[in-house]
């Protein structure tokens, strides 16, 4: 249980990055559906697209910049930002890359930081 805190401490650029990831995949998601009652469902509506269109447009924003600020400070190499960025465009492609980036350690605690430490009352 204390990984899953680490992985979603939001003090630290890696953990907005995993959030971002899934709120973009989420948005992915509903944009699919939306797409899917404009021009497949019944009835046809375009609400989901008005509605998760910008949404997702915002969070995918979102999930570059997080890319680009967690790229840097971890020092990708070139075919991690690659990774990045087709992950940040297939559908749910960006849980998949933070899912990858995490188990082969490219989001761990870069060497050298500095961590800040919550005060434990006794």
């Amino acid at each position: 249980m204390a990984g899953m805190a680490n992985t979603l401490d939001l003090r630290s650029a890696a953990g907005w990055f995993r959030l971002i990831a899934f709120a973009e995949a989420l948005s992915w998601a509903g944009l699919l559906i939306g797409m899917y009652f404009k021009y497949l469902g019944s009835p046809r509506t375009e609400i989901g697209v008005k509605i998760f269109g910008p949404i997702h447009g915002g969070v995918f924003v979102a999930f570059i910049v997080a890319a680009v600020l967690v790229g840097i400070a971890h020092r990708w190499s070139v075919w991690t930002w690659i990774l990045a960025l087709l992950g940040s465009i297939v559908p749910l492609g960006s849980v998949i890359f933070v899912m990858w980036a995490d188990r082969t350690g490219r989001m761990s605690p870069v060497a050298g930081a500095k961590t800040t430490s919550v005060p434990q009352s006794t």
